[in-house]
């Protein structure tokens, strides 16, 4: 096959899972955490023999982007354990592939097996390790043996570390323990989207049931899945290239400014209402400057009309309350919210010629004034999910404030 050099350099360094194909038909599926670092490494002179055979009998090469790194193990495991490429070698022998599979105990455990299982297969040890104790910090589980007459009465060694709650040699049900098995399977199924909704859902009714300490441990859930679920860049392309986070935001707010059709993107502010059942609403403001947070122009607003619960009226409000300030003007308002909201905000700031847009959740989509919609991805998610969740966490922090005084009153 003749590799193209200029199509390989054209490829995005972002996560991802990539097939070679002969005659229709895929004889290797591998994954990498930067598509155009790995498959340019397949343009080196000093490929070892199998693989520049494979290389050779390749007619075609196609890729798939991911989000992060433990999406593109999941999906490789995916797909090998689909087609069985001839060239995936490690994955024919048994002394090297590996499966996850969850029991079928009163408490299921979460194991590894050489020969079959519910998830996999996977090309070594190191990537099922990886993916476990990934999802384990966030979903307990047991990996011991299964436990049927109670005959161990001490909780094991990974209880104390959080890693086996509840365990099964203490509990007296399984029902919490059952829940984080439905969520790992959801996350090795590369469901997260459904596992964050969930949490979200489960989070939101906690807290108006003012239960805030598992409130905040289910955001602290969120965080942890959001974290490993989202794109990572490697050490090696920060030892290539010292200005990389710089030429990130760069390729982010060219991205944006695509979008939303504004040319000079240097100041973005970013709105959220938080309130409890319309109690002690809050307002926040915060800003970033060439793609980068900056603290000191953030801003908390106290929301002052009497019907606190209405997002609508909430939100007329700090929008008038924001056009009256002398700070810099933005060059784009992003509200955390639909097209009620957009609405609101772009009818006070027409006239000073501001884009307003909104975000809008499952799937994370930007949200513009006529009623179109446009779908995040790639650069534009990473900058738009990062500006909305630090407006969110900076809204609900001043809210719990003001919350935490009137209840003390």
């Amino acid at each position: 096959m003749e590799i193209s050099t200029k199509a390989f350099l054209k490829l995005p360094p972002v996560p991802g899972v990539y097939t070679f194909w002969k005659e229709k038909a895929p004889i290797y599926i591998g994954k990498s955490v930067s598509l155009k670092s790995r498959l340019n490494s397949y343009l080196d002179l000093h490929l070892s023999t199998k693989t520049a055979q494979m290389v050779s009998e390749a007619d075609e090469v196609t890729y798939i982007e991911v989000t992060s790194d433990l999406e593109s193990l999941l999906l490789e495991a995916d797909l090998v354990h689909r087609h069985k490429p001839k060239y995936n070698i490690l994955l024919k022998d048994d002394k090297h592939a590996l499966y996850i599979v969850i029991t079928k105990d009163e408490f299921p455990r979460v194991i590894t097996s050489r020969k079959s299982g519910d998830y996999g297969p996977f090309p070594n040890s190191g990537n099922v390790k990886t993916i476990l104790r990934l999802i384990r910090k966030i979903f307990p589980f047991s990996d011991h043996k299964a436990v049927t007459s109670k005959l161990s009465k001490k909780p094991c060694l990974y209880s104390h570390l959080g890693l086996c709650n509840p365990c099964p040699n203490v509990a007296t049900d399984n029902k919490i323990y059952m829940k984080n098995i439905r969520n790992i399977k959801l996350v090795l199924s590369r469901k997260f989207n459904i596992v964050r909704k969930s949490l979200e859902k489960e989070m939101i009714a906690y807290s108006r049931r003012r239960e805030y300490e598992i409130a905040a441990s289910l955001r602290e859930k969120i965080k942890s899945l959001d974290y490993i679920t989202q794109e990572k860049i490697s050490t090696q392309e920060f030892l290539q290239n010292p200005n990389l986070t710089e030429d990130i935001r760069k390729e982010e707010l060219l991205a944006l400014s695509r979008l939303v059709n504004v040319n000079n993107l240097k100041r973005i502010e970013c709105f959220d209402i938080a309130h409890l059942s319309g109690v002690s609403a809050t307002a926040s403001m915060v800003v970033l400057i060439n793609g980068e947070k900056e603290n000191s122009e953030y801003r908390n607003f106290k929301v002052k009309q009497k019907n606190g619960q209405s997002d609508y009226d909430s939100m007329r409000e700090i929008a008038e309350r924001r056009v009256k300030q002398t700070w810099d003007k933005p060059n784009l308002i992003i509200v955390d919210g639909g097209l009620g909201q957009v609405k609101i905000f772009d009818k006070v700031f027409a006239s000073y010629n501001i884009s307003v847009v909104g975000i809008a959740k499952h799937p994370d989509r930007l949200v513009f004034p006529d009623g179109a919609k446009i779908r995040l991805q790639g650069p534009t998610l990473h900058l738009v999910s990062r500006i909305r969740d630090e407006a969110h966490r900076f809204a609900r922090r001043y809210h719990h404030l003001l919350l935490s005084k009137s209840l003390l009153h």
